[in-house]
């Protein structure tokens, strides 16, 4: 270390975040002029990372859990030779700039996640070290540690404020993943007021009693005792580490130490006396010193050459185990082939859910990345990959992983996963808890992440477990968030379809609807037609239909019963399966037209849940066959009957409304 250009470094990091804060009118000052000690010491003398290859493999992963403070992390990626100018910082929260207020996946090279939403990227970082963990148990051979790499998060109060943080480092401490190291940036102050004001307790005794090895750094502003404490963390072999730097929120402000540094830019005076704190009194806005620079490279070249011995290790392995070898390379760079879901044969009356099991257990045999699990639900979710271990404490092989009752953290780690490369994080658990989840679904969706959602139980049908489980408008509220696939199968057929497209998806996470009941194998169910998102699966019987029902899911058998209820009256009706909204939406509008010709006036929708949406189907004169109330606690049958969702129902329904 050189404590003289240990000290310059951080000051220039704090220089440039207050030029790009006051230049911007606007972000966060406090947490990047505070912590910038521990994520300067962090990047110039441990992360493990290649500026000139991004994507590199075997790289360390680092994640800016308390994003608000993303002018520290952009301040680390110019210096340490990232592809992110000095006019890129100018651009700071500018529009389409490579700077966004916070870090986003997808847009700023050597971002490795979207975070902001406090406790996500904690749990997304524990996502990534058990995507490490099991590549690692499951490919490193003695002398071969192709997989071997850690990763590494700075937290701060608010982020275990936050119920998915502590859910996420429950599952950490009991995995034991000592390959994830937490920086705890405790300034003690959040955006209204003092932590004090709503939290007190002893973080590093509740992580130690989670599992964690826990340390403290007394003087956030020491780097030499924050280096002393990252090689005493990564020499532990049994758990995650929790290192908690006591640290000053907006150091060098005269308003520092206090929740008024937080956020927002300074006065020109309290600039000015911010910039004679750091030493950049004379110095134009952005600079950043020729000593700094060069001191910096050597984060460019310590990952060069980190990387080039990885390629002679990996090369070396290749000889050594090539059958493995050969399936890893295929892992690593996203080029293992899909199976052929022809070769899937799902015969019989199946719940969904049951057909998605044997699909799911199908799939891995031939392509197996899937990792993940359920909420405590797998037997019900049918989630669990059969004859395969969970993973435990230094076994990680297996791909089932145990995730408890924490739904919210659950997601949140299953993008971690995905995120990492090279695996797809999975989940499982009823559709009604999608509701404790759907923010890590949206930041899923956000960050162009393929993580599969698997969700069962999917109505009213749910029964006697009563309206708290019973899922009314939660499919409606997925379907209105962009950039994911939502898919509701009607039968086997169509399960296959839904698990396909799941997988094939590069930039979208899919929602996999299923339901609890056995349905009818349907006759006009076509795997293929359903990727479109919908299509004919029962024509009217005289192949002249003067109106249209469409219907999803379990809903599907019921509105082919009631077309030939229909039918035996002289009415001829269409039935379209449409278990994707989303993917109906991206065909062509010859292919839209087809199946629903404009001229067909007379349309019916049947879904046994919320109603809303579906007029952009049926049109404002159509009839909407759903239920937007809560359920009752029941035997499914009889609430059936009580709400009269019957064929016979539907038929009377569409005749009242279009009558011959």
């Amino acid at each position: 270390m050189n404590s003289e250009l240990d000290q310059l470094s951080v000051d220039t990091i704090r220089n440039l975040t207050l030029d790009a804060v006051q230049k911007a009118h606007h972000g966060h000052l406090g947490m990047p002029l505070g912590a910038a000690p521990l994520g300067y010491t962090l990047w110039r003398y441990f992360l493990k990372v290649n500026p000139a290859n991004t994507e590199w493999f075997d790289r360390d992963h680092f994640v800016l859990s308390a994003g608000h403070g993303s002018m520290l992390l952009y301040s680390l990626l110019h210096l340490a030779g990232f592809p992110l100018s000095i006019a890129d910082i100018k651009q700071f929260r500018q529009l389409h700039s490579l700077t966004p207020g916070h870090p986003e996946y997808g847009k700023t090279a050597g971002v490795d996640a979207s975070t902001g939403p406090l406790g996500q990227g904690f749990a997304m970082g524990v996502g990534m070290a058990i995507a490490e963990a099991h590549l690692a148990d499951r490919f490193n051979k003695p002398n071969f540690p192709v997989i071997n790499h850690y990763t590494y998060v700075i937290s701060g109060d608010g982020d275990f404020e936050e119920g998915v943080c502590q859910e996420a480092a429950s599952l950490a401490g009991n995995l034991g993943l000592n390959k994830l190291i937490v920086l705890w940036d405790a300034n003690k102050v959040t955006s209204d007021a003092d932590l004090t004001a709503s939290n007190t307790e002893n973080e590093l005794q509740k992580f130690a009693a989670m599992g964690w090895n826990t340390l403290e750094v007394a003087d956030g502003n020491n780097c030499r005792e924050i280096y002393n404490a990252l090689s005493t963390a990564k020499r532990c072999s049994d758990k995650p580490t929790l290192i908690k730097v006591n640290t000053i929120i907006g150091y060098g402000s005269t308003l520092q130490g206090t929740n008024a540094i937080h956020s927002d830019p300074v006065s020109e005076q309290e600039a000015e006396h911010m910039k004679e704190q750091f030493g950049f009194t004379d110095k134009e806005d952005f600079y950043v010193p020729e000593e700094v620079k060069h001191w910096f490279s050597a984060v460019k070249e310590r990952g060069a050459k980190a990387e080039q011995n990885w390629l002679s290790l990996k090369q070396n392995y290749l000889k050594q185990f090539p059958q493995l070898g050969q399936q890893l390379e295929q892992i690593m760079t996203n080029e293992l082939a899909l199976p052929d879901f022809t070769d899937i044969k799902i015969t019989g009356e199946l719940a969904t859910r049951a057909a998605s099991g044997k699909v799911l257990n199908d799939i891995y045999q031939l392509y197996p990345i899937l990792v993940g699990g359920s909420g405590d639900l797998g037997t019900s979710n049918k989630t669990t990959i059969n004859n395969k271990f969970f993973m435990s404490k230094h076994r990680y092989q297996g791909p089932n992983i145990y995730f408890g009752i924490r739904e919210f953290s659950m997601a949140a780690i299953a993008n971690g996963i995905t995120l990492h490369g090279g695996l797809r994080g999975y989940t499982g658990t009823f559709l009604v808890f999608s509701d404790y989840m759907r923010s890590a679904i949206r930041q899923a969706a956000i960050m162009n992440t393929p993580t599969i959602f698997v969700f069962t139980h999917d109505s009213l049908y749910v029964g006697q477990d009563g309206p708290t489980h019973q899922p009314v408008e939660q499919l409606m509220s997925l379907r209105a968030m962009p950039n994911i696939t939502v898919f509701r199968p009607a039968d086997n057929n169509e399960v296959k379809t839904a698990w396909q497209l799941a997988l094939k998806s590069a930039t979208t996470p899919t929602a996999i609807i299923l339901n609890r009941q056995p349905v009818p194998q349907l006759a006009g169910s076509d795997s293929i037609k359903a990727e479109k998102g919908a299509y004919i699966i029962s024509e009217a019987a005289n192949n002249n239909p003067t109106g249209i029902i469409i219907a999803t899911g379990s809903e599907v058998s019921l509105a082919i019963a009631a077309q030939t209820i229909l039918a035996d009256q002289g009415v001829y009706v269409r039935v379209i399966s449409m278990p994707s909204w989303e993917l109906f939406s991206e065909q062509t509008p010859e292919y839209q037209t087809k199946i629903l010709p404009v001229n067909i006036k007379n349309r019916m929708s049947i879904e046994l849940g919320a109603t809303m949406g579906w007029q952009q189907y049926v049109g404002l004169d159509g009839v909407r066959m759903g239920y937007d109330h809560f359920g009752e606690s029941a035997p499914a049958s009889d609430i059936i009957k009580m709400i009269d969702f019957t064929p016979q129902h539907a038929a009377q329904l569409y005749l009242n409304s279009f009558p011959k």
